[in-house]
């Protein structure tokens, strides 16, 4: 059984991986090829590096998902801080509301956002662009934001922030320092949370985007649709990269602190 279980184990990681590590062997071929490997070279790296289009794309990108998670993650923080303020019942049905954008389709989501901004662009001269692609994303992000906030707050001893103004701390000395520091690894987690689907958003990012500002996801797709070229392979290959690099790191991070505290339970 465990033979059986851990051949399944390697078909699944073959499965996952296989496309990805053929990918990145086919960004330094020496042809356009995807399926014969003629030769080793650096030159399609080159070329992303100098595509103009790519690389206002990609930091295009990284400014939108920078401001989103920013702007995201202090309305969803708010946010959360006000509904765990509520009664049972109003909680039960702000919380069902609040989730409604996560289980929504993204198609719907998105036409209902460009339904929305083109109403507004009649009457307020609304262009679709970087604006509205911004609002559409922090649009999506906060609910992810509240909901991994408010599980801190269940954690949280509801009694620590009246014990601080007992003490002699006032209503904010005491979120400050009691309540802020308990949440914070939701807040951290929604940031990440909210950065990661800014930077990866396509369907809705398609429906309220302009012909002056698009994403990086937007451009790749265009490029396929004419014809995929080796420079994809590459920029994906990169993209790729960095998310193991940052993986990693997370994980450094989080082991030296789980140590720190204590509570590392190594292999």
């Amino acid at each position: 059984m465990k033979k059986l279980a851990n051949l399944y184990l390697v078909l699944v990681m073959l499965f996952l991986y296989v496309p990805i590590f053929v990918l990145i062997v086919f960004s330094f071929n020496e042809s356009k090829s995807r399926s014969v490997f003629s030769g080793f070279t650096l030159d399609w790296y080159v070329r992303l590096f100098n595509n103009d289009i790519i690389i206002s794309s990609l930091i295009n990108t990284i400014i939108i998902a920078i401001l989103t998670s920013v702007i995201s993650t202090i309305l969803g923080t708010l946010a959360a801080i006000g509904i765990n303020s509520m009664r049972k019942l109003p909680k039960a049905v702000i919380m069902n509301i609040t989730n409604m954008p996560i289980i929504n389709p993204e198609i719907v989501t998105g036409v209902s956002l460009m339904l929305l901004f083109v109403f507004f662009a009649a009457r307020m001269h609304l262009e679709f662009g970087f604006v509205t692609l911004l609002l559409a994303h922090i649009t999506f992000d906060v609910p992810y934001v509240i909901l991994n906030i408010m599980p801190k707050f269940k954690q949280m001893d509801p009694h620590l922030c009246e014990a601080a103004q007992d003490l002699g701390c006032s209503p904010f000395q005491a979120f400050k320092k009691v309540v802020l520091p308990e949440i914070m690894p939701g807040i951290v987690s929604g940031f990440l949370i909210a950065f990661t689907y800014s930077l990866d958003d396509f369907v809705i990012s398609y429906f309220t985007s302009g012909s002056t500002s698009q994403t990086l996801p937007i451009t790749i797709y265009s490029m396929t649709r004419r014809k995929i070229s080796p420079e994809i392979n590459a920029l994906s290959t990169l993209i790729f990269l960095v998310v193991v690099i940052v993986l990693i790191v997370k994980n450094i991070i989080e082991t030296r602190a789980a140590k720190k505290n204590g509570t590392y339970k190594g292999a």
